[in-house]
């Protein structure tokens, strides 16, 4: 069971190395957002159209609850990237009122553009440390993958 916040730190973790760790991953995060290619779109709309793209055609009741969005707020998320050619929307075969969405090959190369910025911009920063910086993250790079994987897995 995950921890809750009025649980304490397992005796083998320092809270603030831990806090450390999840500053560093956000800002991180937060500044490999920002692309050209994505130029125009929000970060959730981002977020829907690279989880159509990753998870395929969704269900837009299954849609929302992994991007913990309220309906309204993904239909009109969902609108607009299909306004801009990057998603399509279907009626379900087995039930006219359903919609099905998935990605369209604009929507595919959207992704991959911004997906190469984002790798370029960090590369960029990466030639920039030492090499036994640049050792020390390659060799954390595994643990850091279960991590996300096991984080990934607590999320809807």
């Amino acid at each position: 069971m995950p921890a809750t916040l009025q649980e304490p730190f397992p005796a083998t973790l320092d809270p603030d190395t831990v806090e450390r760790l999840r500053a560093a991953i956000g800002r991180l995060s937060r500044r490999l957002r920002t692309t050209r290619a994505g130029w125009g779109l929000t970060q959730s709309q981002i977020s829907v159209l690279f989880t159509v793209l990753r998870r395929g055609p969704l269900g837009l009741s299954e849609l929302a609850e992994i991007e913990a969005l309220n309906p309204t707020m993904l239909s009109r998320i969902v609108g607009e990237l299909c306004q801009q050619g990057l998603l399509r929307r279907a009626a379900r075969a087995d039930d006219r009122r359903a919609a099905t969405v998935s990605a369209t090959a604009r929507g595919r190369r959207l992704r991959e553009r911004i997906n190469r910025e984002r790798a370029h911009a960090l590369g960029e920063q990466l030639a920039l440390l030492d090499a036994e910086a640049q050792e020390l993250l390659w060799a954390a790079l595994p643990a850091l993958e279960e991590l996300a994987g096991r984080l990934s897995e607590r999320q809807p």
